[in-house]
């Protein structure tokens, strides 16, 4: 297998979904990594001279290259071990859309539910429900399409969109905890839901699950950060 004996790092945060991300990637791949956990709110020097760009995780650092961004990284864990099976599908096509919806749900799904989790009052915090389930709800067919009736996004095993998403499970889960509030909802998109709970008894979602209660005190700190910082400024 490529670059299997290769030295092989990750920089995350328990809390990070993008970080679970890469993690459960590697998992897939069957790839040793040693993992360093870092303090956001104390950023040290490996993080800041690996990513100097965004100063953020995930970073990948393999054979001491550092490579930014969790799709980006997944990308590259699937070709330099391309031994494993795939985690992009073969056909272009198919790998087209799995990238569209894998930046669909970066780009649209994530910021709703992060709103959630930042919502000032219940009347924000209902607003930002329905936006995160307006943001689901193409997923539901999107899965249909996609998984052409097997158990995941890739088929009968888990791929990148799979991971795409389902690093999300576990912030989900803790909104969940948080504000009783429930995302992907089985009244509503039902094979989705389904699937969720298929994802997170596999092999690779079990080994980077993070603790639920790193997830909600690493939101509470969050939402101290937030609180703050739209606290007026003394006068």
């Amino acid at each position: 297998m490529a670059g299997q004996g290769d030295d092989v790092k990750v920089l995350g945060t328990a809390a990070s979904m993008f970080a679970i991300r890469v993690r459960m990637a590697l998992h897939v791949k069957g790839v040793s990594y040693e993992y360093l956990e870092q303090d956001l709110f104390r950023k040290g020097e490996l993080l800041l001279a690996s990513n100097p760009v965004r100063k953020a995780v995930p970073v990948l650092i393999h054979a001491g290259r550092p490579v930014c961004e969790s799709l980006a990284i997944v990308e590259y864990v699937d070709e330099v071990w391309a031994g494993a099976a795939s985690l992009l599908p073969a056909d272009p096509y198919d790998r087209a859309v799995a990238r569209f919806w894998a930046a669909y749900i970066d780009d649209k799904a994530v910021p709703t539910w992060i709103g959630i989790m930042r919502a000032a009052t219940e009347e924000d915090r209902a607003e930002g429900l329905a936006a995160a389930l307006a943001a689901v709800a193409p997923l539901e067919d999107a899965f249909a399409q996609c998984s052409g009736g097997k158990a995941f996004f890739a088929g009968d095993s888990i791929g990148y969109l799979d991971l795409a998403l389902g690093c999300n499970l576990f912030w989900i889960e803790a909104l969940r905890h948080m504000f009783g509030v429930t995302v992907i909802d089985a009244g509503r998109t039902p094979r989705l839901a389904a699937w969720a709970e298929r994802f997170v008894q596999t092999e690779a979602a079990k080994k980077a699950a993070p603790p639920m209660e790193s997830m909600l005190e690493e939101a509470e700190k969050l939402r101290a950060m937030w609180a703050a910082a739209a606290a007026p400024a003394a006068k």
